[in-house]
Order: structure tokens, then sequence, then C-alpha cells
């Protein structure tokens, strides 16, 4: 053999020596901590406060912002006296009450929790039973969320990377709400500051055995975690901390795929993941139906955002919004503008999916989430276990024991119209704080709790008031002390 030939030998083996050959693919997984958790609404107004935008140009709902407001609601009863609406919007010596207010917003709040077709309707259990005031509703045409139906229908919103067929009819209905609008809606950040002080945790996790960026048989799981969110020093997220994950009650597992971080799930039938919550007795499961999530990972791995949408319960959803272990539906109403009965004809007007061959109606409405991702070590717990208690205490036990019963009459009561009562552990109708703090000094008082409806509790005392004593499971056992005698109104 010449020289050449071995030189050409030599170089084509070193050649191929250097060839540098393909990394065996190797699992992977990465966990996730949402450090936000909110409706998927846009809000188009401008910075500083302006309420007029392109989603909602006629501004956020202004229900009963003035006494020309509470008059107009209130003369659709047809079974009040001119004297009661008069007096109900411009309560007689309202300025020499303790706290004129607090009296004016119990009587408001008092009267518009009974505005049914006759006497006796509790509104916000029944709402149904009430006149739809008008809600304003999103105009624009663009919103976040998927196609869930694969269809593109006339009313179907575009993405804001041109996806034509987004479904997100919560945004049309609920978008111009006035507490749940705004960049940040007050009462969903509200929602995100309790969960981050430790209400509530939510971890995704996402695994494979491709890459963290490109991987076509990933998954995705998310659910609750017992354990609280940690904060930094500054009293934010903090980033590649522990949280467990459990795989009973509030989680879903899905298939997923990964390109070039953008993590897309499977669509499935029922996607759980805890509810968004203000308050300990609402924490629960938000059922997601035909349910996906879509997130987008940051190149370093320390956070992203996501979208989790699907059809929900639209009855769920109303029920869930009035809930209030501590005041009532109409006394929320009167302090932020809103008004449930119209959100509640709004969701009903909005229903776009679960369609029911029996009733011949949508009991859905497309939704979608929005959330936000810091990284975090997400591990299975050692030991199987359901969602624990955060409080022990009897008041807890009472709280999930009212959220419960409010919602069961509410959902009984829209199903058959039949009038539900108020769960006798309300604090619907501003009731009993209008009888004891919210009318002090007031000269029309006794008019006022003589004429204006309010719940009947077994006993005439209402559990939800601080006198009247419990057992350990929430029940109760007695009064510590007749007030109502002492009023001398029953």
């Amino acid at each position: 053999m010449d020289f050449k030939s071995l030189l050409f030998l030599f170089v084509a083996i070193v050649s191929m020596a250097s060839v540098t050959v393909p990394a065996a693919a190797r699992p992977w997984s990465r966990g996730f901590v949402i450090s936000s958790y909110e409706y998927a609404f846009r809000y188009g107004g401008r910075p500083g406060g302006v309420n007029l935008g392109v989603d909602c140009p006629r501004g956020s709902t202004d229900h009963f912002a003035s006494p020309a407001q509470i008059d107009a609601v209130l003369r659709r009863q047809k079974w009040r006296s001119p004297q009661e609406v008069d007096w109900v919007s411009s309560p007689p010596g309202v300025d020499q009450a303790l706290v004129p207010g607090e009296a004016r917003k119990g009587i408001w709040g008092r009267a518009i929790s009974y505005r049914g077709y006759k006497r006796g309707i509790e509104t916000y259990i029944n709402p149904w039973a009430a006149e739809d005031t008008g809600q304003h509703e999103v105009t624009s045409s663009i919103a976040e969320g998927f196609n869930l139906d694969g269809k593109i229908g006339p009313r179907d919103f575009v993405s804001t990377d041109g996806e034509k067929g987004i479904d997100n009819a919560l945004y049309r209905a609920w978008g111009c709400v006035a507490p749940l609008r705004g960049n940040p809606a007050f009462w969903l950040e509200f929602a995100n500051d309790k969960m981050r002080a430790g209400l509530y945790t939510m971890v995704i996790r996402i695994s494979g055995n491709q890459d963290p960026l490109n991987d076509k048989d990933a998954t995705l799981e998310i659910g609750y975690s017992p354990d609280k969110i940690v904060l930094d020093a500054r009293g934010a997220v903090a980033q590649d901390y522990s949280y467990r994950i459990l795989t009973s009650g509030l989680y879903t597992k899905l298939r997923a795929t990964v390109k070039n971080g953008i993590v897309e799930s499977e669509q499935v039938d029922h996607l759980h993941t805890p509810r968004i919550a203000n308050f300990y007795d609402h924490i629960g499961d938000t059922n997601f139906m035909h349910g996906r999530i879509r997130l987008n990972i940051s190149l370093n791995g320390l956070n992203g955002i996501g979208v989790i949408g699907g059809y929900r319960s639209w009855r769920d959803v109303y029920a869930e919004s009035i809930v209030n272990f501590f005041t009532s539906a109409g006394s929320m109403d009167i302090i932020f503008h809103d008004d449930h009965v119209a959100r509640y004809y709004a969701l009903r007007r909005n229903a776009d999916g679960m369609y029911n061959k029996k009733t011949g109606e949508y009991d859905g409405i497309s939704a979608a989430y929005r959330v936000k991702l810091v990284s975090a070590f997400v591990v299975d717990s050692q030991e199987q276990m359901e969602i624990p208690k955060l409080i022990r205490d009897a008041k807890s036990i009472r709280m999930r024991k009212v959220t419960e019963e409010v919602k069961d009459h509410t959902l009984k009561g829209m199903a058959a119209r039949i009038p539900q009562a108020v769960p006798p552990s309300s604090g619907e109708a501003y009731y009993p704080t209008l009888e004891v703090k919210a009318a002090k000094g007031l000269p029309s008082r006794d008019y006022f709790l003589r004429t204006l409806d309010r719940p009947h509790y077994p006993n005439g005392v209402n559990i939800n008031d601080e006198n009247f004593a419990t057992d350990d499971q929430g029940n109760p056992i007695g009064k510590q002390r007749t007030w109502l005698d002492e009023l001398g109104h029953q």
C-alpha cells in the first residue's frame, strides 16, 4: 500500500472516530407551582383605572350605584307599595343613623335580596324568579382560550395569534363585571393573594423521555398540593422549592406534546383542578368538561404562562359565585355595583356547550383560566391522602357546611324552578346584621324591619350569629342569649 493510500485510510479512520453519536434519550421532568390563577379575561381599558375600552365600550357594570337605580329595580316587583320603594331608595332619617352608609347599605341589600315574582322568594338562591336587570357583555372579538368544539362559529373569538373559533363564552358573559375587570381585577387579585398566603396550592409537573423543549410523547399532571406556597423576601413566589402533588381528589394526568417549549395537552372528558377561591369555604373542584391545557415554558425552565380551558356547568359557576359565609350576596352587590341576577342571566344566555337533549338547552359554558408558573420540585406524596382540612375548628366546619347547603339549594331551585328557602346558616339578606347593627339610630328602623323580607330560620335565629352555639360538627345546639327578644321583633 503506497503512502497516499495509507494517508487516506488514516484520515478516514480519524473522521469516523470524530463523528458525534447522538446521545440516548433520557427521562426528564419539570415542575411548577402556580403563582397566579384567574379567569382569562382581557382588559381593554386604559391604564389608570379608565373603564371604557374595546372589550367593554359601555364600561364596567354599575348596578345599584344610586337611589335612582335602586328605585328602578324595586318598581319591577308589583307587590311592593310605592311608599316602600320610595323609602328604601332614600331611607328617611338615614343621616341620623349611627353609621349612615352602613344603614343605607343594609336596607338596600335586604331589599334587593327579595325581588322575586312574589314576596318571600330570596333572590340569589332563586335568581330565575327575579327579572333580568341586564348585564354589559364583552364586544371585543379577541380572547384567550381554545377551539373546544373544533368549529368556527359566528360568535366565536379569535386568539391573539390569529386562531379562529376560540370558545370562551364566560369572558363574553362576565368580562364587564366590575370586580372581575381590570389589570389586575380586584376580586381575582384578592383570590391570588389568598392563594399565595396559604389558602391552597396548585402544582404542575411535565415529564417525558426525549427533550424538555421538544417531546412528542410527554405527560402533564396538574393537581392540588397540601404544601403552602413559599414566598421570597419580597413577597414573590420563591423558585425551586419542593411541593407534593396529591394523585387523589383534584388531580388530572394528561398526554401532551412539547414543541419549542410550548406544551399542548390532549383534550379529556374531565379535567379536575382546584377552584379559584377567596375564602376557606370556597375551596373545591373546578371540573372542566372536554378540558385542555396549553403552557408556554421559558427556555431556562424557570417560569411560564398558560391557559386551562373547557366547558363548565354554568349553574355551578353561578352557585359558587354567591356563596359567602360572612355576609350576603346583596350587600356585596351594593359594594361592588354588581348584580348576580344579571350574572345568572348572562351565563344562561351565553351557554354554548354540554347540550342537553332532554331540555334542548346547553348546560355548559366555555371558559378559560389563566395561570402563571414558577419552577419547583413536584414530588409524589409518600402516602395516599385526601385534601387536608386547613382549619379544624368548629367555625371552619360551619363555613364548609354553609357553602354546601347554599350551593345545593341554589342548584335544586334552578333545576326544578321551585323556590328554595335560605339555609339556616347563611349570611344572606344581611340578616341579622341589619337588626343588630346596621340600623342603629335610624328613625325609620322599625318600618324597615317590619316591611322588608328576610330569611326565616328555625327558632327565629341564624346560626351564623356569633352568639348561637354549635357543637364540633357545626350543628346548632341552642342560643346563648335571646337577642331577638331584646329587639322585640320577630
